[in-house]
Parts: structure tokens; C-alpha cells; sequence
């Protein structure tokens, strides 16, 4: 499993502004932010309560806290926080056990990063039990530190977990490439003074200054995120 304590001292590329890559998971590298929809989905219905799809962009992308928080008190239903949680962690778990699709381009950009030293962190608002999980898929050696939403005191949209990566990785997070698929990860990312790349997976996200919206992580490779940085 990896270490999600900082490791110290990381080298960083010889030649390239471009210190250290991180990337959210959850519809950024694999193809599960319907997974969690159709979870949420699942779980209420069994509650007695039907789920408005317009909440499905209210919830998505955010600590697990706050959809759940919102979706309790939005519909009523008869649970605590810490029942909601447990059953959705329980449906998601099921659900990638069965199929963990990737997203296109995510295997070839990890193993590019790997192959040329570039140190990357995994920084995910979901829990640590989630993250292991999706980690065998993924490929632990591809991380050289995962940072997960129950393992931080303020998650996504705050920038904490951002900089918790930045500093394990001793690198500056204004010489950090951050690869988001919505609007809460690219808003955290931002607020800790990264480069951003959009890859929009449920919701349009805007090109601005420091953010690069692409279609696909096809798009992206180590030259186009060193080309980031270059004043």
C-alpha cells in the first residue's frame, strides 16, 4: 500500500520546472463518478426516497460529508451521517469489485510519469478504504504518496489536500501540474496555487488563467504539463 506519510527529499526531473504531477481519482483517472451517483441512488431508494437528478451536480466531485449531508437533508430521510456513509461506502466498494473501468489515456500518462522520474501524488476526497481499493487497479507504483478525504481535516474545496501533496513531495505548488475532472477538485487545486488541467467528466468547466480544459487525458502527456509551466 502506499505511504500516505510526506517522503522528504523526493527527487524532482532534472530540467523541468514541472516538480510533481497530482491527480484526483474518482472520474479523473478511473470512470466511477457515476458509480457514486448510482450508489447514492440505490441507497435512498431503499430509504423510501427518490433522488432528483439535478442534485447529481450538487454532489458530485466533493467530500463525502457534504453530498451526504445535502442528500439527507434534501430528501428527508430517516438516517444518520455516519449510516449514510457506511452504506455508500459499502455500495461503492461492491460496485468496483466488480468492474473498474479507466479513463482513456490515464494507464499511458501514469506510466509516462513513472518512466521519466516526474514524483505524483493520488489526492482523492474519498476514503482511505476506497482509495486502497482502486489502488489495485490503478497500480500502487505509479504514487509516491496517496492523500485520502477522511485523512485530512479540510478536503476538496478547501486546498489543504493540495498542499499536504505539494509538501510530501517537496515541491512548490505553483510547480505542480493538478489533473481535476470538476469544479470542487479544480477549485481546491487552484486555491493552493497550482496548474490545472480540467478534464470535465460530469459538469462543463471553463478555461482560465492557470486552468487548461482538455477533453480527454489523451490530450495529456509529460511535454504538454511541463508546457504549463513555462512562462
Amino acid at each position: 500500500m502506499t505511504t500516505t506519510v510526506p517522503a522528504l527529499g523526493t527527487q524532482t526531473a532534472e530540467g523541468s520546472a514541472l516538480q510533481a504531477v497530482l491527480l484526483d481519482m474518482d472520474g479523473t483517472l478511473v470512470d466511477t463518478e457515476g458509480f457514486w451517483w448510482d450508489v447514492e441512488v440505490e441507497v435512498f431508494a431503499g430509504l423510501g426516497h427518490a433522488l432528483d437528478d439535478s442534485w447529481r451536480h450538487v454532489v458530485v466531485g466533493g467530500p463525502m460529508t457534504r453530498s451526504a449531508g445535502f442528500l439527507i437533508e434534501a430528501t428527508g430521510a430517516d438516517i444518520t451521517l455516519a449510516e449514510l456513509t457506511v452504506l455508500l461506502n459499502d455500495g461503492f466498494e461492491d460496485r468496483i469489485g466488480r468492474t473498474l473501468p479507466l479513463m482513456p489515456g490515464a494507464a499511458r500518462l501514469l506510466a509516462e510519469l513513472v518512466a521519466h522520474g516526474i514524483p505524483t501524488a493520488l489526492v482523492s476526497a474519498s476514503h482511505r478504504r476506497i482509495i486502497d481499493r482502486v489502488l489495485t487497479s490503478l497500480g500502487p507504483q505509479h504514487f509516491s504518496l496517496t492523500i485520502a478525504g477522511d485523512e485530512v481535516e479540510r478536503t476538496k474545496p478547501h486546498p489543504d489536500p493540495y498542499l499536504l501533496a505539494a509538501a510530501g513531495l517537496s515541491a512548490d505548488p505553483a510547480r505542480c501540474a493538478v489533473i481535476e475532472d470538476t469544479a470542487t477538485g479544480v477549485a481546491a487545486a487552484e486555491a493552493a496555487g497550482c496548474h490545472v488541467v480540467a478534464v470535465p467528466s460530469v459538469a462543463p468547466i471553463a478555461p482560465a488563467v492557470r486552468r487548461t480544459v482538455v477533453t480527454s487525458l489523451e490530450e495529456v502527456d509529460l511535454p504538454f504539463l511541463r508546457g504549463l509551466l513555462v512562462a
